[in-house]
């Protein structure tokens, strides 16, 4: 017993120090389903996989519906018995009766609704359309969308003519699945996801069930099927404006713009770009995740998910010579979804998970590598000081741009690296001592003004006070000196002026 203990100690012991060493440990169980069906999980299913979450949110949905009708019924009896004690009253107590008869009917009718708008079809009001009509897209836009549908549309045809019987079943089953979801434009985002993913079902049991089709075909057909309504429905479903959809994009473009400062060592992703091999795979695999916002149907983009997973596998087995792991997958994803900052993310994440064939998702490498990038993504938006093993100190002026990374020496540069890698890394140290250059320059500006305007009060202050200890006294003019030869008009008792003389000689 005490040596099972000591073992036990000593593995949760390796692995707690392997986890630190990595920084990033995800293991298999973690991406499974979290009600252990053996699927893959999602975090946009709340950690279930497409099954179990159809299932949840089934019954949750049941629920909901039973609670409007519960509720629709004890308005109606209430209605039914204010109308009863209504009539042995008279006069004014008639229009107090019509005023709640009135109010309780609007909110019967607007709780009821929830019930009704799963069988009806919805109605367009008319600012509906002229909204839509404000937000059209350029004809040029419509124009390439409506030769793409042709194209799909004709290669779909094409290819139900080699199912006989099943393919015309199965046009047709589109055809209508098609004209209700156009005729139903009001349900929101979840609700046309839940009627997707149930139309893919029926049309799979069918395939197995009723035409006797293998596997094989199932699989090939159902692919076409979504490819055919995803190409039609795409610009109605993905990111629509009932959704938050657009602002996740932004929150998440903006938060890996602001960690543009991380380093591979950081996440202790085991890739060495030094290498030119492993430096063109890396660029690969950025291409590929961003391509996937170019794709309509959502097998397309978990192609390029799976395409950009495979490119880092192999820039991996080039670094190590040996075959990568999954503790080195995911920090060399969070790694290129950081480092390529892919278009609208969220939008795409939800899109796969919402209209794709719920079987890929579910198992197959597909499968796998979309959970791994929902995993990224949710690393990413939640990464702080500790998972990237630095200080908080640090993490906030790596955040704020105060500071960044010390960056490679252009002499540690191995002699096979490119002339323009060093010269990005001899910017960026320029950059970086610009940076710090700017911000003293300014911090001394600051301080230059702040003595400026002290200065400035200071001799305000000592002439107020010159002017207070000594003020300022005006005399009066004085009056001007007569001149001495002048006139003397005043005074007649002066001596006559002296007249000059002459002597003979």
């Amino acid at each position: 017993m005490f040596l099972s203990l000591t073992f036990s100690s000593l593995n949760r012991k390796k692995m707690s120090l392997k986890s630190e060493r990595r920084g990033i440990h995800v293991d298999q169980s973690e991406l499974l389903c979290k009600k252990g069906c053996g699927y893959y999980g999602n975090p946009a299913w709340q950690g279930f996989c497409s099954k179990c979450w159809r299932e949840e949110y089934h019954k949750a949905r049941q629920k909901q519906i039973q609670e409007d009708w519960e509720l629709a019924e004890r308005l109606q009896r209430e209605e039914e018995e204010a109308y009863a004690s209504s009539q042995s009253t008279q006069g004014a107590q008639s229009l107090t009766f019509s005023k709640f008869e009135e109010k309780k009917t609007n909110e019967k009718t607007r709780k009821v609704t929830t019930v009704k708008k799963f069988f009806t079809a919805s109605s367009r009001t008319g600012a509906k359309k002229e909204i839509q009509e404000a937000k059209a897209p350029s004809p040029s836009i419509n124009r390439q969308a409506s030769i793409e549908t042709d194209r799909v549309s004709k290669e779909f045809i094409e290819f139900l003519k080699t199912y006989h019987k099943p393919g015309q079943d199965i046009y047709k089953q589109c055809k209508l699945f098609l004209d209700t979801m156009n005729h139903k434009r009001d349900l929101s985002i979840e609700e046309q996801s839940e009627c997707a993913q149930d139309f893919y079902q029926n049309v799979a049991d069918k395939l197995q069930t009723r035409w006797k089709v293998s596997p094989e075909k199932v699989e090939k057909a159902m692919d076409q099927i979504e490819k055919y309504i995803m190409t039609r429905q795409y610009k109605y479903v993905f990111c629509p404006e009932t959704t938050d959809d657009e602002k996740k994009d932004l929150a998440v473009q903006k938060r890996i713009r602001a960690l543009h400062w991380v380093t591979p060592q950081m996440l202790c992703v085991p890739v060495n770009e030094e290498i030119p091999e492993v430096s063109d795979m890396v660029v690969k695999a950025i291409t590929d995740i961003i391509e996937m916002d170019s794709k309509r149907v959502p097998r397309d983009k978990l192609a390029c998910i799976t395409k950009c997973s495979k490119h880092i596998f192999n820039a991996i087995k080039t670094t190590k010579n040996e075959p990568a792991s999954a503790d080195d997958f995911l920090p060399t994803l969070i790694y290129i979804v950081l480092k390529g900052n892919p278009p609208r993310l969220q939008s795409n994440i939800q899109y796969i998970t919402r209209f794709c064939n719920p079987s890929r998702l579910m198992t197959g490498e597909d499968g796998y590598y979309f959970t791994n990038l929902c995993c990224a993504v949710a690393f990413i938006e939640k990464l702080d000081a500790q998972s990237l093993n630095l200080s908080q100190e640090d993490f906030d002026r790596f955040m704020t741009g105060q500071t960044s990374p010390k960056k490679q020496e252009s002499d540690s540069f191995s002699p096979d690296v490119c002339l323009g890698v060093k010269q990005m890394y001899k910017n960026l140290d320029l950059l970086s001592q610009l940076n710090e250059r700017q911000e003293r320059i300014v911090s001394e500006a600051r301080k230059l003004e702040k003595d400026l305007i002290d200065w400035t009060d200071g001799i305000t202050k000592e002439v107020q006070d010159i002017v207070e200890k000594y003020p300022l006294e005006i005399k009066p003019k004085n009056q001007a000196l007569a001149a001495i030869d002048s006139e003397n008009v005043e005074n007649d008792k002066l001596p006559p002026p002296l007249q000059p003389q002459v002597y003979a000689g």
